[in-house]
């Protein structure tokens, strides 16, 4: 089954037994499935967009390959730090970006084979590493690897889309969210993308419309 198909089947599902999510997707449309070559440089990629804009963090991607060319674990390792710090990379990123590079070209972190992997063992497996935690984790498994029920809680526009949805009278922390999605499983990952899409919307719309 193809992503797109997945898609439209888990929605279908969501929507059956959430009015609110039903009325959400009447409101929006579909979202698109988020689709990411797995690899270095996807994974290197959502860690650099932790906690910046989306503009930002395309930015900092844009000009990490105009300077490296392709994005390797080794052309990352052999980058001096004057080369990525003007890329856009700050402090920490940079010295997240070099655990990264040396766990994959000393072998100790296969991504190839983190696709044979449950969705449990292969979060185990990259939140173990320094500077990947539980979103990056779950946003590389949702967008690169394609699992069907991964919910990213502590997204900031997840939790206020749930928040406008739910009539909810304070955003939900990570721990509301997956209290919140519960009744959602096996389809979290649709919820996500519906969610994220509704955010757009009411971030979007004349502040006299009703949601």
């Amino acid at each position: 089954m193809s992503r797109q198909d997945a898609l439209s089947a888990d929605l279908a599902a969501l929507t059956a037994r959430d009015a609110d999510l039903a009325r959400a997707l009447a409101l929006t449309g579909a979202p698109e499935p988020r689709i990411a070559a797995p690899g270095f440089e996807t994974l290197l990629g959502i860690i650099v967009e932790q906690q910046v804009s989306v503009a930002s963090g395309k930015a900092i991607r844009r000009k990490l390959e105009d300077a490296l060319g392709t994005v390797t674990a080794e052309a990352v390792r052999a980058a001096d730090d004057t080369l990525l710090v003007g890329c856009g990379f700050s402090r920490p990123k940079l010295r997240y970006a070099r655990i990264l590079a040396a766990e994959v070209t000393e072998g100790r972190l296969d991504l190839d084979a983190l696709a044979g992997l449950p969705d449990e063992a292969a979060m185990a497996r990259l939140t173990a590493i320094t500077g990947i935690g539980r979103w990056t984790a779950e946003i590389y498994l949702m967008f690169a690897l394609g699992r069907r029920d991964i919910w990213p809680a502590p997204d900031l526009a997840l939790q206020v889309a749930a928040q406008h949805l739910k009539g909810l009278p304070a955003r939900p922390d990570a721990r509301g969210m997956d209290g919140l999605a519960l009744d959602w499983r096996p389809f979290r990952s649709a919820a996500a993308l519906l969610l994220w899409r509704f955010y757009r919307h009411i971030r979007n719309r004349p502040a006299t419309d009703a949601v």
